[in-house]
């Protein structure tokens, strides 16, 4: 009993170090991503996808074609080819620059679509189109405007944006959503959740009971309404709720200056639907995904994905996976605890 009971403090000693340092390896590492998000260190990949598409198609039919079959085929291929390389030079085809957005809480990925999109509009012409794969249950209403505020430049230079939903577009993400010209869904994408929400939890009734004072001190009547240590007051209730209802007039105003075919009071009540059923109520265009929507346009246009990487350090990158795996954690809880499918 006394060994396990020694081994029991020893590897509760252990596991404590080995948190501690990757506390501290991590909030370093962070920091110093956080610092260089600006700095020349990042760049931009560009890759052609009808090379790939090509590809993969030689791939299969080598396997499902007989030997003769496939070298007059890849023969003929190439043929088209060479005819289209020398027309390209008379009429340059149209250009499809693709980009993707993965959206958290913070839509942290903000900060590479903005250099994305800087990119994009060096070369970009009106004839041509961006489509952008957008993915996001939504997150915190700031974030989420700047990132909304990155493809209303793209509008803004008049170039044609498409923006595909495979599987959800809710509350800030449909926020992103609705500025594209065209919204494309998977029939079982999840879309809309137009609506605000806000919920904290306050532990001044257990601090009271053991006993410990808290003061807060402000300068302005409304500088804090709401506190999760101090003791909320009817009056703050009820200006926390007033600025949540103003928060969604706005969402529910930005949204219809994009969409004007949307019924806004029918929709805006933070319910979510289906791709189905989302075109039904016109908060998307047409039912289709990304994968279709690219293998649709590959025979007359030329694809780019376009995608800014960050240089990273070694610490660098074991901070950001520290950090991403305790966002992917913070973000399951947040889910299970909302009373909604998906917060935002």
């Amino acid at each position: 009993m006394e060994f396990l009971l020694e081994y029991g403090l020893f590897l509760a000693k252990s596991v404590t170090i080995v948190i501690a340092v990757i506390v501290v390896v991590s909030a370093i590492a962070v920091a110093s991503q956080r610092n260089k998000r600006e700095s020349s260190d990042g760049h931009i990949e560009v890759t052609t996808l009808n090379h790939k598409f090509e590809d993969w198609e030689d791939m299969l039919k080598f396997e499902i074609l007989d030997e003769d079959t496939f070298k007059k085929e890849h023969k003929a291929r190439k043929k088209h080819e060479k005819k289209e390389r020398k027309h390209k030079t008379e009429a340059p085809r149209k250009r499809l620059f693709v980009l993707d957005f993965d959206g958290d809480m913070s839509a942290s990925e903000v900060e590479f679509l903005r250099h994305e999109i800087s990119a994009v509009l060096t070369v970009a012409k009106p004839e041509d189109e961006i489509l952008l794969r957008l993915e996001s249950p939504g997150g915190m209403v700031h974030s989420y405007g700047l990132a909304s505020s990155q493809l209303q430049r793209i509008r803004s230079q008049g170039i044609p944006l498409t923006i595909s939903i495979d599987r959800v577009a809710a509350s800030g993400g449909y926020m992103m959503a609705c500025i594209g010209n065209k919204i494309l869904a998977a029939p079982f994408a999840v879309i809309g959740s137009i609506g605000v929400v806000a919920q904290l939890p306050n532990f001044n009734r257990l601090l009271k009971k053991y006993d410990v004072d808290i003061e807060l001190h402000t300068a302005g009547a409304h500088k804090r309404t709401l506190t999760m240590i101090g003791e909320n007051t009817d009056e703050g209730r009820q200006k926390f709720k007033e600025e949540l209802e103003d928060t969604h007039i706005l969402f529910k105003e930005f949204v219809s200056e994009n969409r004007p075919q949307l019924d806004i009071d029918h929709i805006a009540t933070g319910e979510v639907w289906y791709g189905k059923r989302a075109l039904d109520e016109k908060l998307i265009d047409e039912l289709s995904t990304s994968d279709d929507y690219l293998l649709s346009k590959r025979k007359d246009t030329d694809l780019f994905s376009v995608k800014y990487r960050q240089k990273r350090s070694l610490p660098e990158r074991l901070g950001f996976a520290a950090e991403s795996a305790f966002n992917r954690t913070l973000n399951t809880m947040l889910g299970k605890l909302s009373q909604n499918r998906y917060w935002g």
